[in-house]
């Protein structure tokens, strides 16, 4: 970069471009249409706890509400209806008895390839005037930038627990 403040001005407008991107992300109706795109029945508020249990887990409900931003005693219960509903199972964690860890069934990995299919057909036309070049390099940077942010965040913890 030329020069110090086109690099700070570079950086303001990446953090606003991934703002917005929360935010977008974040909208409930953009889950809504995601569900009856997948044609399947799923109350909004357990979509993206079914997500994250896919994504990381195994996982404990405690990470799993850190994850999602929400209280954990919210997620136990959603946990407990994702349960009840077949989604996901719930089993001793191996490396800490006390923990109880959710894991999706079968029928949880059906709903995770139906959101999949219906998020690829509803990200189409987003991506349909980009080269497959442009998409590699997109996904490249967004992985090198989360990888980069989990390990200054680990050796932050870290640093915090001396």
């Amino acid at each position: 970069m030329a020069t110090r403040r086109r690099r700070q001005v570079t950086l303001r407008r990446l953090h606003e471009s991934i703002i917005d991107l929360i935010a977008i992300m974040n909208q409930p109706h953009r889950d809504e249409i995601l569900i009856a795109e997948a044609g399947i029945q799923l109350d909004r508020a357990l979509f993206p706890l079914v997500v994250g249990i896919h994504r990381f887990g195994p996982i404990g409900v405690v990470e799993l509400a850190d994850r999602a931003g929400r209280d954990h005693t919210t997620v136990s219960r959603q946990v407990a209806k994702l349960a009840e509903l077949g989604l996901v199972e719930r089993r001793p964690s191996p490396d800490d008895r006390r923990v109880k860890e959710a894991v999706l069934t079968d029928e949880g990995r059906r709903v995770i390839d139906a959101l999949d299919a219906a998020r690829s057909r509803l990200n189409q036309p987003v991506f349909e005037q980009w080269s497959d070049r442009d998409l590699l390099e997109l996904e490249r940077l967004m992985r090198r930038y989360v990888d980069d942010l989990v390990g200054w965040s680990a050796a932050t913890k870290a640093a915090d627990d001396r």
